[in-house]
């Protein structure tokens, strides 16, 4: 299999579930469990620093993969996912220093509002070409009844 056909195929199994929403939490949870195990001498331990400053982020990374690989359960496993990454505020250095929460939230955000039956979005060079289409049927003269009163 070649690299272009790999990718055309990626293209349409990520086209049908919400990638992007699940990435964004997966990577704000390995965002927050990094910053956890930091070795930097001003890290801050806001909050209960024990089980659950490890086991929010770590379930907000499994419910990303969910959402990825199990698209039919997203609305469910977005709600879960907003609250944990709204829940790490309090347990994992204020939320992985906002970036993890943030990640987290809008990734949530994203997946509650994919819809799986829209079309899929057209390329550039397809709007450009239907563009050009239309306009040189315009240029070609008008249409047949056009201009006469109804």
């Amino acid at each position: 299999m070649t690299f272009t056909q790999w990718r055309d195929r990626f293209r349409g199994w990520r086209g049908h579930r919400p990638f992007a929403g699940g990435m964004l939490l997966v990577l704000g949870g390995t965002e927050i469990l990094v910053t956890m195990k930091a070795p930097l001498p001003v890290i801050l331990h806001v909050g209960m620093q024990g089980l659950a400053g490890y086991l929010l982020p770590t379930l907000m990374v499994l419910c990303g993969l969910l959402i990825i690989f199990n698209p039919t359960q997203r609305l469910f496993y977005s709600i879960i996912a907003i609250l944990l990454s709204l829940g790490t505020w309090l347990t994992s250095n204020i939320g992985g220093f906002v970036i993890g929460l943030l990640m987290g939230a809008v990734g949530s955000s994203l997946t509650f509002g994919w819809l799986p039956d829209q079309e899929p979005r057209q390329s550039r060079r397809q709007r450009r070409k239907e563009t050009r289409t239309a306009e040189s049927v315009r240029q070609d003269g008008p249409l047949p009844g056009a201009g006469k009163p109804a």
